[in-house]
């Protein structure tokens, strides 16, 4: 069978001992610092110096001292034992408390309508967590990706992620700018959107998405035509504000170009609901405190 550790299993075996021994040239006060027996002390020594293959120390009923081999054992040992126990202390205290680098794969429709918000607030509340996002439209490998977590809407997420609610079920809602309206007319039904231009989705998987549409609690999608195709939701809101047609969009995102007058939504009783926004990471994987503190932050400030 091939040997997947590039250090043979047990090879740390006895070192916390050994270093003990030479630091304090003395066995039994080695095992009253490792709170042992001075026996203990002894074997594992004794296991240690049969591994490496060589006397560690030189014993009398007097003294312990340390032979060439020894001292050469110590030279390389002592700083990289004092290494392993300052990692365990760095990620003992990453689990102990809000710190360190947050890595988040986000669509970048979201990042307008719940993170840009709440970004400085969050850097300001955890100062000793650096919070890092990238916006893609990719449905990445969080592990492979190096990623803490990933934020998207819920009917995209894998049944076997974890997923935590960021906001209230979204209306999907048609939109057109007012120039568009006034050129190809208003339509009232989802029929009429077949004599319309209707901006498109590509997802990730290079699917082109189909509009969902909801009549008095009956979801149905349709399958529609126009002269544009968006990646991502922004891009798309952007040309219909810039009246190439009509765009079906998460609300939020509509919210500021409705409000100013730069696009009207329509067919709002035909609008249907989505999951809404989510947080989500591998079932497996122990929460950190980094990223509790961000799901914390960011459920408590949508609340408000």
């Amino acid at each position: 069978m091939k040997q997947n550790f590039t250090v043979r299993q047990g090879a740390l075996d006895g070192v916390e001992a050994f270093l003990s021994v030479a630091q304090h040239r003395s066995f039994r006060r080695a095992a009253t610092e490792l709170g042992v027996t001075p026996s203990a002390i002894s074997q594992a020594v004794r296991a240690l110096e049969a591994r490496v293959g060589a006397a560690l120390f030189i014993r009398t009923t007097r003294s312990v001292g340390l032979t060439e081999a020894g001292e050469r054992f110590l030279a390389r040992a002592r700083p990289a034992f004092e290494e392993l126990v300052a990692a365990s202390g760095a990620a003992r205290e990453l689990g102990q408390r809000p710190a360190g680098l947050l890595r988040l794969t986000v669509p970048r429709s979201v990042v307008p309508i719940l993170l840009e918000p709440l970004i400085a607030s969050f850097c300001q509340a955890y100062p000793e967590i650096e919070l890092e996002l990238a916006a893609s439209e990719q449905m990445v490998d969080l592990a492979a990706g190096g990623f803490d977590a990933g934020i998207r809407m819920g009917q995209f997420i894998a049944p076997d992620m974890i997923a935590v609610r960021l906001t209230k079920p979204l209306p999907l809602i048609v939109v057109g700018s007012p120039a568009y309206l006034a050129r190809a007319g208003r339509p009232e039904c989802p029929d009429d959107l077949r004599a319309h231009a209707c901006l498109r989705l590509r997802r990730s998987s290079g699917a082109l998405a189909s509009w969902s549409l909801d009549d008095n609690g009956r979801s149905f999608e349709i399958a529609l035509s126009g002269p544009f195709i968006a990646y991502d939701y922004p891009t798309m809101l952007g040309a219909a504000v810039e009246g190439v047609g009509l765009a079906q969009v998460p609300a939020p995102l509509a919210t500021g170009a409705i409000a100013s007058g730069k696009l009207v939504h329509v067919l709002e009783k035909f609008s249907p609901m989505t999951p809404g926004v989510f947080l989500y990471y591998p079932g497996h994987r122990q929460i950190l405190p980094k990223l509790r503190a961000f799901i914390d932050h960011v459920k408590s400030r949508s609340a408000g």
